[in-house]
Parts: structure tokens; sequence; C-alpha cells
């Protein structure tokens, strides 16, 4: 068995036979924000978290600050583990920032694996063509740290806190960059079909939005609303447990 590199991913369980389910970060984020979710997923699946440079236990690593360069770089660590077990279905989960990363990530694995993903869970934000991300180049540390009060998410007392903020700034700064430089390159849709989760309340993107994921796959789309605000996986984790199940499973769902 070709394992993941203990560099760029992280397991929080002892891995299945089942599914393999690889998730990415939002911006600001680590590995270990996934780890509830991987907790409450079946015990056969194998849960693959992301670790981006710059953060934890890669804080002395330079962060990215593109985009298209973290994707590919994700993506050729992962594509000879999936190459090992051709007939090992899997997905790819993203929130938020993750969301972009993670697409980006399955358009190269489509190209360059012999199956590509089962499904993509896509969580909090719109579509890349439909969903600027430009704003967040003009942000400065202020205006960072106003957005992450906006967005929940964060325990806020860590805001406040000069030794936290001095750590997780320089990849805080790199991310809001990478996403304010993220330019869309039109392609073709993914084969995969699609499951795409928001919170009824997210400041970030409406319901309707979130809908616009549909062009961009030649699958079926399956838009689940939950409870909350644009971190709402984290108070509805059995919600998102059970459609990250099902999506993963069936490969289909209504929508």
């Amino acid at each position: 068995m070709h394992d993941v590199n203990r560099t760029w991913f992280r397991r929080y369980t002892t891995p299945g036979n089942g599914p393999r389910l690889v998730c990415f970060p939002h911006a600001g984020g680590s590995a270990t924000a996934y780890r509830p979710l991987a907790l409450a997923l079946p015990d056969d699946f194998d849960v693959v978290c992301v670790q981006y440079p710059g953060r934890q236990d890669r804080y002395r690593e330079a962060p990215f600050t593109d985009l298209h360069r973290l994707a590919e770089s994700v993506a050729e660590e992962l594509a000879p583990v999936l190459a090992a077990e051709p007939g090992r279905p899997y997905a790819l989960f993203g929130h938020s920032m993750g969301s972009l990363v993670a697409f980006e990530t399955a358009r190269l694995l489509a190209r360059g694996t012999p199956a590509g993903p089962r499904r993509l869970f896509v969580s909090g934000r719109g579509a890349p063509d439909a969903h600027s991300t430009a704003h967040f180049g003009q942000y400065d540390d202020a205006d960072v740290l106003a957005e992450m009060r906006r967005l929940g998410g964060t325990d806020q007392s860590m805001l406040d806190d000069p030794e936290i903020m001095e750590m997780a700034m320089p990849a805080l700064r790199a991310d809001y960059r990478a996403l304010g430089a993220y330019g869309w390159r039109a392609g073709e849709p993914l084969a995969a079909p699609m499951t795409v989760l928001v919170g009824d309340g997210d400041p970030m993107v409406t319901v309707e939005q979130a809908g616009t994921w549909r062009t961009h796959t030649c699958g079926d789309v399956a838009v689940k609303v939950f409870p909350g605000g644009h971190f709402y996986l984290f108070d509805q984790l059995d919600g998102v447990a059970a459609a990250v199940t099902e999506g993963l499973l069936t490969g289909t769902a209504a929508s």
C-alpha cells in the first residue's frame, strides 16, 4: 500500500478499507479542523486531512500565496497514493477556501489519474466563476481579523491574544493573498457529482449562490442546507457526516 506523505497529510482515525475522503481546510485553518468529522464518519473510511505549509508543525515553512500552485502540490502528493489503489473510491471535501483548493485539485486529478473522484464536497462558498474573492487582495491585518470576527468559528479570545495571533497571521495573510489573487480558469466541467453544503445564515454565501456550482459538473448536484453561519459544520457535525456518508457510499444523491 502506497501511504500518504505525512508532511502533507494527517489522519486522526485508523484508516479502514472503505472509501477515502481527503479534507481541505479553510483560510487560516489546519488539518485538525477536520478531526471531529473524521471521528464522526464510519470506521471503515480512510479520512485524510491536508496540512498546508505555514501552520502548526509546518509553521517554519513558507505558506503558499498562489492557490493554483497549492492545488498542484496537493495533487502531486495524492496522485501516486490514488494510483496505487485504482479500485478504491475517493472523494474530496473542502470548506470555504478549502472548497477552491479541493475543486482545483479535483480538476488536476481527473486529468492525471485513472479515475477521478467519486464525489466532490464543497462547503461555505459559491462557484469560483460566480463568487469573487478579489477584494481579499486589498486586506491588511486589521481587515483579516475583522473578517474572522464577522465569520465566527474562532475562539474570540484567541483573536485578542497577541502571541497566538503573531503565530497565526503569516498563514492568514498568505491565505487571503492567495484568495485575492485567485483567477478562475475556464475548463471542462468535472465528471464527478457534487454535494454543496451551506449554512442558512452564512454571511459569506447565500443558498442561491451555493447553487452556482451546478455548472461545474456533468454529474448530479445535491445542495444541503444546514442551520448556522459560515462555520455551521462545527455545530451540525452529525448532519454533515450523514451527508458525506450518503454521497460517498452511493456516488449520487438527490438534489
